[in-house]
Formats: structure tokens, C-alpha cells, sequence
């Protein structure tokens, strides 16, 4: 298709009049036509009247109904085809490979929420017939299912331009609960936003639903993901970026008259505990999976293994001088945009003018503009305790040694990290013990614990977690990845005493959904299970 340079307000393609925003490709310089400008506070209040008509009778579209929705969004993703990879190379300065692997995933997302939608165990139906004749009261009849929250405001996220993005997790999850959805996308693709955009609207009208149920702004500056968490029709926001970022939509969203709640993905440095026994034994295959781990997609990654903790000593010595040698031998990277770029270099300065930073190692000079170049650095534990700022995430291929005296001041350290993504555990046989003492101070720490593996690359499967304590999440609670994430924009009702005429289809006294509710206290084992 030709990209218009317009915003979609439901059905609708709407040109802005605000500031135009313009796509560059990172790998060249090039300014990417066509021009996108900005939509203001009057489009998000028209994308917001549309998401709030269209979100209650969305909201009780049959599971098939929203499940099929789901798998057409898939479809028509899709049917784009390369023009879709194209563009996404040309704005993200991303291989082609690693775009074609996202589409992937961003289908497999939708495909995966729709089995959910399906199953309808998300509903967490919870029935306590009445008991008329229990003494001293009688009891009523009580019946509990969860409903959608209202409609959602998404904000694309730079560092995945299809899976984090207008139809990534947040978008496929909220729809997937019954909620309407309102997408900021991300400036630094606005072309790779238009396509994905009208394929889900072509997805919304293929399926008979209304148009309000997906919108897409654009905008530079302030305006409107302000205007769009402040309008008292969202009732939750998604996001995933920086920390400053996430914690500017929190304040709006917490000054409202009506508070609501903002799932924010912003900061982790995902630390490796090498154990010494692991160490001993292969330290340098640690040190390639390492190596291979940071530099993978210059290091933009929001698992990106950014601290390694271990003992000091020769096996730890060794680890160090074969990643420094790895490191030196890393071609430089095209990062996703000139501003990150700028903020990796800014990161890397930092930590060079830290007397209690060591740089081990750096990588291969770029040749073309806006290429990361990886970085190492070594401090002790004890410096690493002192100084706040070598916690601070530098996103992009950099990361940071940690040598400790001995367990007890690893356990100074973990105790002194910040919420996690994920906290990798390298360990052998040997290494248990330690391991098993340290557990319950990491399980406080991060969403997802690993052994023996590397943390990017995130599964999108039903046990996944990607969501962590302060600041890896603004709410711990929750996870952005997997089928759990629908939880995120539901809430529990009951109803008391309701005849079954008035009842939802999903808490009638037959259960023609056949779901397994939980009945006077106890799971439902269906007879066709």
C-alpha cells in the first residue's frame, strides 16, 4: 500500500496538524518519506469517544468472535509482506532476518492470545450456590467472572518495532481481554505503524466489529500521550521505554481524578552470577554465551545481560581477558535511532569518568553513522556498592564486571540491586548450595530467574514473565509477555442472587462455555476433559 502519512481514528485516515514527525534510517541518515504530523489533544479526544462507543459491545463479543478477530489481525499482518520487512529495516536499522523473526512473533502473539480467548480461563469463573437453609444466615447465590477494564492506551516501544509495537503484546493482550485500544506509535517508525495499523483496521471491519475499537496517533512532544493517559475514557495504559518515560505517564496517570493503572516495562541491567564451580569449569564457554548475549542487536534488548557478578580470583580473571578479547573483535552495531545512539555514547562517558569504573574492553570503531560500539568495564564490589550510578542501565552492548571477596559480598550486592527483568544463575553441580542460600533474595529481586542460560530471547508461552520489581516494572505484579499479561486489563465482578435469564453467558447455571469454574470451592473437572 502507499503510506499516506496519516493517523487512523477508528475507520478513519486522519491527517494531524501538529509538528511533523519524519522516520530516518539509522544505517544511513536518510530522511524517510512520507512526512507524519502530529496529531493534538482534539484527535486523542475523537479516538477516545470511538474506543469508549465501541468498548461495550466489544466487550461481549462471543470468545470465537474475539478469538477469530485476533487470528485476522494475524492474517492481514501477514499479507503485507515484504513491503511491511522493508520498511521496517529501513526505519529500525535492524538485519532483515531479525525483522522477519519479529513478524513471526508478533503473529504467534496474536495466535497464542486467540487459543487463550478461547479457552476462557482467564474468566476465572468462581460460582457458590446458595444455601437457603445454612444456619445461622443463609447464604446467596454468588457468581464471579472478570471483565475488561475499558479502553487502553498503548505506547509503541522503539527497540521492537512490530512485537513491542501498534500490534505487539500490549495491543494483542488488551484485545484479547475485551478492551478497546488506543496506539501512540513510536516516532522512530511511523511508516512500519501505518501498515500494521491498517491491517488491524482491516482485521476490526473484516470481523463486523466496531470501528472504535482500534486507533492509531501520532505525535512529537508531550501532547498527546499526555492528553490520552489524562482522558477520563482510558482506564489503563501499556508502555515499554525508558524510566523517565514510564514514570512521566505514572504521575499523569496517578494526578487523574480517577486514578488508573500504567504497566510499565523501563529499566534492568539483568545480572549473571558466575558461582565458582561453573566458573572454574568452563569460563570461557561463559564468556562466548556472554558476549554473544550482549552484543546480540547492538545490546537493545530490555534483557540485555548489563551486569555479571562473581568471585575474584584467576577462574574470574580468565572469564574477564577472554570476554575483553571478544569484545575487541565485535563489529559495531547500527542502534535503532540517532537519539539512542546519542544516549549510549552519553552512558558510555559516564562510566569512563568513574574512577571506581575500569574499561576491560571495546569494540570495533563504526564506519557509518549511529553504530554502537560494545564496552566492558571491571569494578569491585565494594565500589559497585558506593556508587550509585554503576547500576544505572546503559542500553546498548555495555556491561559491567562485579568482582566480589566471596558469597557474602554477592549477597551485598544483590541486595543492593535495583528490580529486574531477569537474574541469570551459570552453576554446576557443585554450585548448589550457594545457589539454594541466595534464592529467596532473587526471587525478591527479578520476574524471571535462569540457569544455565542467557536472558534475551523471550518466549511468548503461557509461564513467561517478563515484568520484575521497581524500576524493571512500574507494577510487579504483572508480566508484558505470555498469556498471563491478559490479567493486566481485567477485573472481577460479582453478581448476587441474579435470575439466570440476567446472567453473562459465562456464569449461567448450565456453563454452556464449559468452562472449568471453580464450584462451592472446589475446581470442575468437565466431563469432556
Amino acid at each position: 500500500m502507499t503510506l499516506t502519512g496519516n493517523m487512523l481514528i477508528g475507520q478513519q485516515a486522519i491527517t494531524g496538524n501538529r509538528e511533523a514527525i519524519r522516520a530516518i534510517n539509522p544505517a544511513t541518515g536518510t530522511v524517510l518519506e512520507p512526512a507524519y504530523l502530529g496529531g493534538g489533544s482534539e484527535h486523542v479526544e475523537q479516538a477516545c469517544t470511538l474506543a469508549q462507543e465501541a468498548f461495550d459491545s466489544f466487550r461481549e463479543t462471543s470468545l470465537e468472535t474475539r478469538a477469530t478477530f485476533l487470528e485476522t489481525i494475524a492474517a492481514e499482518i501477514e499479507a503485507l509482506g515484504d513491503e511491511l520487512i522493508d520498511r521496517a529495516v529501513s526505519e529500525s536499522g535492524l538485519p532483515r532476518p531479525r525483522i522477519v523473526g519479529e513478524r513471526a512473533r508478533t503473529c504467534q502473539q496474536l495466535r497464542t492470545f486467540a487459543r487463550t480467548v478461547r479457552a476462557g480461563e482467564w474468566l476465572d469463573v468462581r460460582v457458590d450456590n446458595a444455601l437457603p437453609e445454612r444456619q445461622p444466615l443463609p447464604r446467596a447465590d454468588l457468581r464471579q467472572r472478570q471483565v475488561p477494564l475499558g479502553p487502553v492506551a498503548v505506547f509503541g516501544a522503539s527497540n521492537f518495532p512490530l512485537a513491542f509495537s501498534v500490534a505487539g503484546g500490549d495491543t494483542a493482550s488488551a484485545l484479547a481481554a475485551g478492551c478497546s485500544v488506543v496506539v501512540k506509535a513510536h516516532s522512530a517508525h511511523p511508516g512500519t505503524s501505518e501498515l500494521v495499523g491498517h491491517a488491524i483496521a482491516r482485521a476490526v471491519k473484516e470481523s463486523n466489529l466496531p470501528e472504535g475499537v482500534f486507533s492509531l496517533l501520532f505525535g512529537s512532544g508531550r501532547e498527546v500521550g499526555v492528553a490520552l493517559v489524562s482522558d477520563p475514557r482510558i482506564k489503563a495504559v501499556g508502555f515499554t521505554g525508558s524510566r523517565s518515560g514510564g514514570m512521566a505517564l505514572c504521575k499523569v496517570a496517578a494526578a487523574r481524578p480517577e486514578p488508573i493503572p500504567v504497566y510499565a516495562e523501563m529499566s534492568s541491567i539483568n545480572p549473571v552470577l558466575l558461582f565458582p564451580a561453573a566458573l572454574q569449569a568452563r569460563g570461557e564457554s561463559l564468556a562466548q554465551g556472554f558476549v554473544a548475549s550482549l552484543t546480540q542487536g547492538a545490546g537493545q534488548f530490555c534483557t540485555n545481560p548489563g551486569l555479571v557478578i562473581g568471585h575474584q580470583g584467576p577462574a574470574l580473571d580468565r572469564f574477564i581477558s577472554t570476554a575483553a578479547r571478544l569484545v575487541q573483535q565485535s563489529p559495531a552495531q547500527t542502534m535503532l535511532t540517532p537519539g539512542i545512539f546519542q544516549a549510549y555514547e552519553a552512558g558510555i562517558g559516564s562510566l569512563q569518568e568513574l574512577n571506581s569504573a575500569q574499561e576491560a574492553a571495546a569494540g570495533l570503531r563504526g564506519e557509518t553513522p549511529n553504530q554502537c560500539q560494545a564496552h566492558l568495564f571491571v569494578t569491585r564490589a565494594g565500589d559497585f556498592l558506593a556508587d550509585p550510578a554503576l547500576q544505572a542501565e546503559v542500553f546498548g552492548a555495555a556491561a559491567l564486571v562485579v568482582q566480589c571477596a566471596d558469597d557474602e559480598e554477592i549477597r551485598q550486592v544483590l541486595e543492593h540491586l535495583e528490580g529486574q527483568l531477569t537474574i541469570t544463575l551459570q552453576l554446576d553441580e557443585a554450585d548448589l548450595d550457594s545457589a539454594r542460600a541466595m534464592l529467596a533474595t532473587l526471587e525478591r529481586k527479578a520476574g524471571r530467574l535462569l540457569v544455565n542460560g542467557w536472558p534475551t530471547g523471550v518466549e511468548v508461552c503461557d509461564a513467561m514473565v517478563h515484568g520484575g520489581p521497581f524500576p524493571a516494572t512500574s507494577d510487579t505484579r504483572t508480566t508484558s509477555v505470555g498469556t498471563a499479561a491478559i490479567q493486566r486489563f481485567l477485573r472481577p465482578v460479582c453478581y448476587q442472587d441474579f435470575p439466570d435469564s440476567l446472567l453473562p453467558t459465562a456464569l449461567k447455571h448450565a456453563n454452556p462455555l464449559h468452562l472449568r469454574r471453580l464450584l462451592d470451592g472446589h475446581r470442575e473437572v468437565l466431563e469432556n476433559a
